[in-house]
């Protein structure tokens, strides 16, 4: 990171496109008031995934909406502010759109970077870590070039109208709906926890591991100088978080 005065910015989990057009308006309106806030002092953005509920790119369509969002990441990708987007479990069919268009870097791989020194493990989370075996198959499944070949040959609106279908029924759509936050988990017991565990015994000098998809703020300390972190969401914890070059900290943008 050249500049001392510039921040790198963290954040995961907009599951836009649930519980219903309104509600994700207003989550997407808030997420561009915060990029407008930090791309003043950001010297990079990581978007870590999920950031559509329901996300699939046909080879002249995509999905409608989220304009807002798109248009603003553009601005600042074309301004020079690195931003990069995670692939996660609900968009894992962005292929080359977001990064043609947008100007993205896009990632479904965990990355290792160097900040200010200290050594950053970066990944949406989902499939790390033992067991899950039964996600782990879908995953397989979903990421298969013959599986998305197929889909592609439904009509756009039928193959959106069928994600969207499963995404309205979901976990997420229900918290969203009901403006609460049901996902607490004991944190020793997470795969994430026994996945960072193990990369550990191999890289000893990570600082951070910084995950999404657990939709819970959490900064739990591995050892005296690594940290877990996960991200939180912007369902209902609104979370990101922001490191200065000294220390790391997880942040709630326009907490009520």
């Amino acid at each position: 990171m050249a500049n001392t005065n510039k921040k790198i910015y963290f954040a995961s989990d907009f599951h836009l496109g649930v519980p219903d057009h309104d509600s994700s308006l207003d989550r997407e309106k808030k997420l561009v008031r915060w990029l407008d806030i930090i791309k003043h002092d950001a010297a990079e953005i990581f978007l870590m995934g999920d950031i559509f509920d329901f996300w699939f790119e046909y080879s002249t369509v995509i999905p409608k909406g989220y304009v807002r969002l798109l248009g603003k990441i553009a601005e600042i990708a074309d301004s020079g502010i690195p931003v990069h987007l995670f692939r996660g479990n609900h968009d894992v069919w962005a292929f080359d759109y977001l990064h043609k268009e947008l100007g993205v870097q896009l990632h479904r791989d965990p990355v290792i970077r160097d900040f200010s020194g200290k050594r950053f493990y970066l990944a949406h989370g989902d499939g790390l870590g033992p067991g899950d075996t039964g996600y782990k198959f879908l995953k397989k499944i979903f990421e298969m070039k013959f599986n998305q070949f197929m889909f592609k040959w439904l009509h756009p609106d039928i193959g959106k109208r069928l994600g969207l279908y499963f995404s309205h029924r979901s976990r997420i759509a229900n918290i969203a709906r009901e403006h609460k936050n049901d996902f607490k988990f004991i944190v020793e017991e997470e795969m994430l926890y026994a996945y960072c565990k193990q990369i550990l015994q191999k890289q000893q000098e990570i600082y951070y591991f910084i995950f999404g998809h657990r939709h819970v703020p959490l900064v739990y300390p591995l050892s005296d100088k690594t940290n877990m972190v996960i991200l939180g969401d912007w369902v209902t914890n609104f979370t990101y978080a922001v490191f200065d070059g000294e220390k790391l900290e997880l942040q709630f943008f326009e907490k009520e």
